[in-house]
C-alpha cells in the first residue's frame, strides 16, 4: 500500500519562505519519479514541480518558476518544495505524487497514480 504523507504547510506572509516534505512508503522510492501539485478554491488541481529518479531533472511551471525549488532524498524516502518569495496566489492545498510508471517525469496530473492528503499553504498579503 503506497503512502504520501505531505507536511510543513501554514500560514506565510507574502514574500516569506515554507519548505514542504512528502513522505513516502510503500513502493521503492527510488525508482519513481515524484511531482507536486497545488489545488486553489474553486480551481483545477494544477502541477506546480517535478523531478526525476535521481533528482537530475526537475521541472517547474512557470508560475513558480525560479522561486520553487523541488529535490529529493532517496535514503530518507522524501521529497521537497521549497518555497521562497510567496504570494497570495501561491495560496493552495498542495499534494505530492507517484506516476503510474515509475520513470514518467510528467506535468499531467491523469499519469499519477498516488497522491498525499494535502497540506495547506496560505499566504497573506
Amino acid at each position: 500500500q503506497v503512502q504520501l504523507v505531505e507536511s510543513g504547510g501554514g500560514l506565510v506572509q507574502a514574500g516569506g519562505s515554507l519548505r514542504l516534505s512528502c513522505a513516502a512508503s510503500g513502493r521503492t522510492f527510488s525508482i519513481y519519479a515524484m511531482g507536486w501539485f497545488r489545488q486553489a478554491p474553486g480551481k483545477e488541481r494544477e502541477f506546480v514541480a517535478g523531478i526525476s529518479t535521481d533528482g537530475a531533472t526537475t521541472v517547474y511551471a512557470d508560475s513558480v518558476k525560479g522561486r520553487f525549488t523541488i529535490s529529493r532524498d532517496n535514503a530518507r524516502n522524501t521529497v521537497y518544495l521549497q518555497m521562497i518569495s510567496l504570494k497570495p496566489e501561491d495560496t493552495a492545498v498542495y499534494y505530492c505524487a507517484q506516476p503510474r510508471s515509475a520513470k514518467m517525469l510528467s506535468r499531467q496530473t491523469g499519469d499519477f497514480a498516488y497522491w498525499g492528503q494535502g497540506t495547506q499553504v496560505t499566504v497573506s498579503s
